[in-house]
């Protein structure tokens, strides 16, 4: 069976929200979900979460699982505030590579992360359900060490693994992240059935385009700008580092981090009450 996808975009991020639904049994998983977050004022709310919250509740649909494909470093996830809105609990999935990212950012930030954040860190090919659909994890490392795409049906959510053909792939200068091994995830994505339904985790169109949600295995084989069926991983890689070499460092980089390593959980807080982020500074005076 394949399931039906309902989608919906963060403009303030370019981030993508997916619902899907097994339409026999109306249990549903819910994909990278965002929280609102103003870095100037360090405001944290859930208006983004509420919205595909209603249309769940609309939909009259049970959340079975909060799907994340990494630990993203644009957007704050809103997993573990959707895991307290929603009776009875879902349970929170990511890739096992999360553990390495966990390990490398503990250093950064002088912190533990709780490995109890998640309630599943797939392995590679590990089926699980939705309703009567069968999930399936693939790893899709490169842009970082945990990405994970999920294989449902005729539909795959790769997370950062490729974004639209008009816009390529992402990133490999993140630490663990490696261009060579991105190539190899995409080419495993690019041997799924052509007619596939790929739905994405970001779009930033141009001023007037609407941001596209889903594509096709076959339309990025065929159109891709930075990897069609025929590029090979040299000239891959080639691309990518010069790409990689001019790229700003995303914006809220240390606050997702921060929070999204958590499962979406804010900061312990400190003795006076106040949650706080920390941000390592590179003295260069």
């Amino acid at each position: 069976m394949n399931p039906v996808v309902r989608s919906f975009h963060h403009a303030e991020s370019g981030s993508w929200t997916h619902v899907m639904v097994d339409p026999a049994t109306r249990r549903a998983a819910v994909v990278d979900p965002v929280l609102d977050f103003d870095a100037a004022s360090g405001r944290v709310h859930p208006a983004s979460a509420r919205r595909v919250l209603e249309y769940v509740g609309t939909a009259g649909l049970v959340v079975d699982w909060i799907l994340e494909t990494h630990a993203h470093a644009d957007h704050l996830t809103a997993a573990a505030w959707m895991q307290q809105a929603i009776v009875p609990r879902p349970r929170l999935g990511i890739g096992a590579g999360i553990a390495r990212v966990q390990a490398h950012f503990s250093r950064v930030f002088d912190v533990e992360f709780d490995d109890a954040s998640f309630d599943a860190r797939f392995a590679d090919g590990e089926r699980f359900q939705i309703g009567d659909l069968v999930a399936h994890a693939l790893a899709t490392p490169g842009h970082t060490p945990d990405g994970v795409s999920y294989l449902v049906g005729d539909a795959v959510f790769v997370g950062d693994t490729l974004f639209a053909p008009r816009a390529g792939s992402a990133r490999c200068d993140f630490p663990g992240g490696d261009a060579a091994c991105l190539h190899a995830s995409i080419q495993r994505l690019y041997a799924l059935a052509p007619t596939t339904r790929v739905f994405l985790a970001h779009d930033y169109p141009a001023a007037g385009e609407a941001p596209l949600a889903e594509t096709t295995i076959g339309a990025q084989m065929a159109t891709n700008i930075h990897v069609r069926a025929d590029t090979s991983e040299a000239e891959f890689v080639k691309l990518r580092t010069t790409r990689d070499a001019g790229l700003a460092v995303p914006k809220l980089l240390w606050p997702a981090l921060q929070v999204n390593l958590r499962g979406g959980r804010l900061p312990p807080a400190a003795a006076n009450g106040t949650r706080y982020l920390r941000i390592p500074l590179r003295d260069d005076c």
